[in-house]
């Protein structure tokens, strides 16, 4: 990741221009390398063609590590969203449906 600050204990890298933005062109030539800079230094390769964003490449754990956190977030969202809709139960009634399951 590139943003640079800390969310729920993950840093997240800041993206470095640099190095972190490239042509695919560039890309082609030197796939290996890139590759080896983005799982060594963790951060997204952001690839472009004709001067846009065409793609970015992620480690593969950090990909997994930002999905995890958007289905965190994802659900954080629908579970506000139920709570709002007035959808929510209370703590004693959550702890009586849990202890009825377990029970099963």
């Amino acid at each position: 990741m590139w943003y640079g600050r800390t969310t729920g204990g993950i840093y997240v890298k800041r993206l470095r221009v640099e190095q972190d933005v490239q042509p695919v062109s560039a890309f082609r030539a030197n796939a290996a390398k890139l590759i080896e800079q983005v799982q060594t230094h963790k951060r997204a390769l952001v690839l472009t063609q004709r001067g846009r964003s065409a793609a970015v490449v992620l480690d593969p754990a950090e990909y997994d590590r930002l999905i995890e956190t958007l289905e965190l977030l994802q659900d954080v969202h629908e579970a506000n969203a139920q709570i709002t809709a007035g959808k929510g139960v209370s703590e004693k009634k959550a702890k009586q449906a849990l202890l009825r399951r377990s029970m099963k």
